[in-house]
């Protein structure tokens, strides 16, 4: 049955009772909350638990007096590098505001948590049938798309108010606190809606989500743009183009301009609006944007598994390398600068060699950076992996398998981008790293090597993460997905495990942790070779089980 035989009557059906566009939708809620209990709470908690005890109390700690407050404050708005990265200092006498000045980064990681979720249950939803499905009941034209946008709303509205939880029970003023969580909430609030939008454009989940993120990252450079070209001044012009810019002029702890929050609240408002009219205008399983037609005859590169696997997988490749090279670039340029931003300030020192630094204040710089474009580059290669889910639970690999294609080698063609993938992207970081950090210095022979080791170290632990993907895409297929839920364990551990005082064994857990701490410790090989060593077994054990169960 076509899409527009069931479409036809739906609308007919709805129209001659009286139904509502949105019928279904508080059911459909209900479905949506279930079949994301593991995943909402996760990323909601992530993002508002280490607020108030990792951003506001560790750097209460760090500027502990006035002086340090305001030689760190005029450090940062003096610094085009640092004002890219997270924006100004507006409150130079309050420590809490220092810590939430870093923390400016959720604003951004929260479009991310919010996009995924509704393209998760509109477009990908119909690109694999189900919305069809769905529709030839009587479920209401918009009732998909609605509650999509309220689990999205509802996980960015509970973020904010747990926030503000966090923050204040980090002694931190209620008033202030309560405005940066509606300022975090509002983002999400935004790119939820723009999500809905880009939703409506393609009728692949995988272009809807480059949409949205590419305007995600243009309305970020955006803010980064406005904010280093108004060093020590008022907010440019760009900035206020910028759902995260109007976050950061919400001012928390600095004036709290509640004002700026209507920015958040009309433009989801118009997006949403947006959204319901092109749903309107379109077929179920279609995008407003035309899908074009492929060439008659394939290039030699579609030959094969792994020239198919090249065509898949090349877009995300290129992107995350342009992510994570400007933040290389980023990193370079400001690190430098760290100790004169930090001033006579000793404890900072201890805090970040608690967390693996070594005496040298920009060497521990460098290696906590470092360990974070880890954990970036072990997500996408966790994304690389978990393709072959998709492709097998859309039937696709069938067709590819019942060929003169093996098993292992249609796996082995997929595996190759979440091994060497990852390399790629920490040496295009390394690279572009090391050479911004040596110019400032005016040592690049000396510094890129160290750089670019403290990139690429990190290595056997993005492999580690792989294996862990592979190996429950080949036991528990229908489970692959909590290989993110593995991911984010990892970086939980990472960012809080040592604040929080957990047992030790529960911190050797995190493979970070095993990892020698370049370049402020010397190299070690014993846990590079045990990491490495358990990465093959993993990948060893899932291809083995691959092998032996059926398809889905």
């Amino acid at each position: 049955m076509t899409t527009a035989t069931l479409a036809g009557p739906v609308g007919r059906t709805e129209s001659s009772s009286g139904a509502s566009e949105f019928t279904g939708t508080w059911r459909l809620l209900r479905l949506y909350l279930r079949r994301d209990r593991i995943v909402l709470p996760l990323w909601v908690l992530l993002l508002s638990l280490p607020l108030g005890s990792v951003y506001v109390k560790s750097t209460e700690k760090v500027y502990s007096t006035p002086d340090q407050l305001a030689h760190f404050a005029h450090t940062v708005n003096t610094s085009p590098a640092q004002l890219a990265m997270y924006g100004p200092v507006y409150n130079t006498t309050s420590g809490a505001a220092a810590g939430l000045w870093k923390a400016g980064m959720f604003f951004t990681i929260i479009g991310i948590a919010t996009i995924l979720t509704v393209i998760r249950h509109t477009r990908a939803e119909e690109e694999t049938g189900r919305e069809e499905l769905l529709a030839s009941t009587r479920v209401g034209r918009l009732a998909n798309l609605t509650a999509a946008l309220l689990v999205s709303c509802i996980g960015a509205l509970a973020t904010g108010l747990l926030a503000v939880v966090s923050i204040n029970g980090a002694g931190v003023d209620g008033h202030g606190a309560l405005a940066f969580g509606l300022a975090l909430a509002g983002s999400g609030m935004v790119f939820a809606a723009v999500g809905a939008v880009a939703a409506q454009l393609s009728a692949s989940a995988r272009t809807a989500r480059g949409i949205a993120f590419a305007v995600l990252a243009a309305t970020y450079v955006l803010r980064a743009v406005g904010d280093a070209r108004a060093a020590d001044g008022p907010a440019d012009p760009f900035s206020w183009f910028s759902p995260q810019g109007w976050s950061i002029q919400v001012r928390a702890l600095s004036g709290d301009h509640w004002w700026i929050l209507l920015l958040h609240v009309a433009t989801t408002i118009v997006l949403i609006a947006v959204s319901y009219s092109l749903l309107r205008r379109r077929d179920i399983g279609a995008g407003l944007i035309a899908e074009r037609p492929g060439v008659p005859v394939a290039a030699p590169t579609l030959s094969g598994p792994f020239g198919l696997a090249w065509r898949l997988q090349r877009g995300a490749l290129v992107a995350w390398a342009v992510g994570l090279g400007l933040y290389g670039l980023v990193i370079g340029s400001v690190v430098n600068g760290i100790a004169n931003e930090v001033g006579g300030s000793k404890s900072v020192q201890d805090i970040i060699a608690r967390m693996g630094g070594a005496n040298a204040l920009e060497d521990a710089f460098i290696t906590t950076a470092f360990t974070l474009l880890g954990l970036a580059a072990a997500a996408y290669a966790i994304s690389a992996t978990l393709r072959l889910n998709s492709e097998e639970s859309a039937d696709r690999a069938e067709i590819v398998l019942t060929g003169s294609v093996g098993r292992i080698r249609w796996v082995a063609s997929h595996l190759v981008f979440a091994i060497v993938g990852p390399v790629v992207l920490l040496l295009i970081s390394g690279v572009l790293a090391g050479l911004a950090y040596g110019i400032a210095a005016h040592d690049v022979g000396g510094k890129l090597p160290r750089v670019l080791s403290a990139a690429l170290v990190q290595l056997p632990a993005v492999w580690l993460f792989a294996g862990a993907a592979v190996l429950l895409f080949g036991v528990l297929p229908r489970w692959a997905s909590v290989a993110w839920g593995v991911f984010t364990a990892g970086v939980a551990l990472f960012l809080l495990g040592s604040i929080a005082g957990m047992p030790q064994w529960v911190l050797d857990i995190d493979p970070y942790s095993h990892l020698p701490k370049l370049p402020a410790e010397p190299f070690a090989w014993t846990p590079v070779v045990i990491l490495v060593v358990i990465a093959a077994a993993l990948i060893g054990s899932g291809l083995y089980a691959f092998r032996r169960r059926d398809l889905r």
